[in-house]
C-alpha cells in the first residue's frame, strides 16, 4: 500500500480549499506559529483560486483569515523569480489595502502574515526557515522600541485591562525546501518533510498531521483526479525545464560572446606587435585575421594606448 501523498501545491489548488479539509492547513500553521489554537475561518480571494490546470505552474497561492482576524497568505513558488522579495512586498501591501475600507479607522487595519514555501534557494543562508518583520531599534542603544495597546478584560464584573505589544506590521516566513536536510527536530519539520518528500516522516506527532496523511493520500484519488494530477506534474516539470533551458542558453550565449571579445583582444594585441615590427597592413591581415580598415584604425591610435571602439 503506497504511503505517497499528493504534492502540497496541488493540494492547495484543490483539496485544501474545501472547508472540510481546513484542519490540514491548520495543522501546518499551528506547527509554524507554535500555537495549537490556530483556527481558519474562511478562504479569501487569491490570484490562483481557479482549478484550471492551465494556470501557471510555477506558483500556487492561498489567502485565508483566521480566528484572530489575521490574513494569512500562503504561497508555493516552484521556480526562481529574480524579484521575488519585491513581489512578496507588493502582495502583502495589496492585501492590506484591499481589506481596508476608505474612512475605516486605522486601528482596524489588516494584520498580514506571509508564508512562502520555496523550491529554490533564495539568497545566501545556512537555515531553511527565516522569519522577518518591521522593527524599530535605537540608533544609539540598539534596543527595540515597544509600542503597546490597552486590551479590556471582561472575565470579571469589575473592569480590568492589560497592555499587550502592538504587532501590526506584516510578518514573513520563508521556507526553503531544498535546504531542509530531512532531519525532524521540531513540529514544523514534520510538515516540511511532508512537503519535500510527499510522505509523512515516521513517528510524526504534530497536530493534524494524521489528517494530512489520510486526506492527501494518492490512493484516495479518483481516476479523473489522478489524471488531472498527473497532467499537473507533467506541466510543472515542463515549466521548470523550459526555465532551466533558457538559463543554460543564456549562459552559453554569454560564453560565446566572451570568447569573441577575447579573440578580438588577442588579435588587437598581435596587430600592435606586428605594427611595431614594421610589417604592412596586408601582411598583418593574413596573420591576425583582421580587415585592412581594422588594422589601419589600430595603427592610427597614438602609441597604441587607446582601445579602438570597434574592437572592444
Amino acid at each position: 500500500m503506497s504511503k505517497k501523498l499528493i504534492r502540497f501545491d496541488w493540494a492547495m489548488k484543490t483539496l485544501l480549499r474545501d472547508k472540510a479539509n481546513f484542519d490540514v492547513l491548520e495543522g501546518f500553521l499551528c506547527a509554524l506559529f507554535e500555537d495549537d489554537n490556530v483556527k481558519i475561518l474562511h478562504i479569501l480571494e487569491s490570484e490562483t483560486n481557479s482549478e484550471d490546470e492551465n494556470d501557471k505552474f510555477n506558483r500556487v497561492d492561498m489567502l485565508v483569515q483566521d480566528s484572530q482576524n489575521r490574513k494569512i497568505y500562503i504561497e508555493i513558488q516552484n521556480t526562481r523569480e529574480t524579484d521575488y522579495l519585491e513581489s512578496l512586498l507588493y502582495a502583502t501591501s495589496k492585501i492590506i489595502v484591499e481589506h481596508q475600507d476608505l474612512g475605516e479607522d486605522f486601528k482596524d487595519i489588516s494584520k498580514v502574515v506571509s508564508i512562502s514555501i520555496l523550491y529554490f534557494n533564495l539568497g545566501t543562508g545556512d537555515d531553511y526557515i527565516y522569519y522577518g518583520t518591521t522593527e524599530f531599534k535605537g540608533l544609539n542603544t540598539g534596543h527595540q522600541l515597544l509600542v503597546k495597546k490597552r486590551i479590556n478584560i471582561f472575565e470579571t464584573l469589575e473592569p480590568k485591562y492589560k497592555f499587550v505589544e502592538k504587532k501590526i506590521f506584516p510578518e514573513y516566513y520563508l521556507i526553503t525546501v531544498e535546504r531542509y536536510k530531512n532531519i525532524v527536530q521540531k513540529k514544523i519539520d514534520e510538515w516540511i518533510y511532508m512537503i519535500k518528500n510527499s510522505e509523512i516522516a515516521e513517528d510524526s506527532t504534530s497536530k493534524n498531521i494524521d489528517k494530512a496523511k489520510q486526506k492527501l493520500a494518492k490512493m484516495n484519488m479518483t481516476e479523473a483526479e489522478r489524471k488531472r494530477y498527473e497532467k499537473y506534474l507533467i506541466n510543472t516539470a515542463k515549466d521548470r525545464d523550459a526555465i532551466n533551458t533558457a538559463k543554460e542558453e543564456g549562459r552559453e550565449e554569454g560564453r560565446e560572446e566572451g570568447e569573441k571579445i577575447g579573440m578580438k583582444k588577442k588579435a588587437k594585441n598581435t596587430t600592435i606587435k606586428l605594427i611595431k615590427k614594421g610589417m604592412s597592413n596586408q601582411e598583418i591581415s593574413e596573420i591576425a585575421d583582421l580587415s585592412i580598415s581594422e588594422i589601419e584604425e589600430i595603427r592610427n591610435f597614438n602609441c597604441f594606448n587607446q582601445t579602438p571602439e570597434r574592437l572592444t
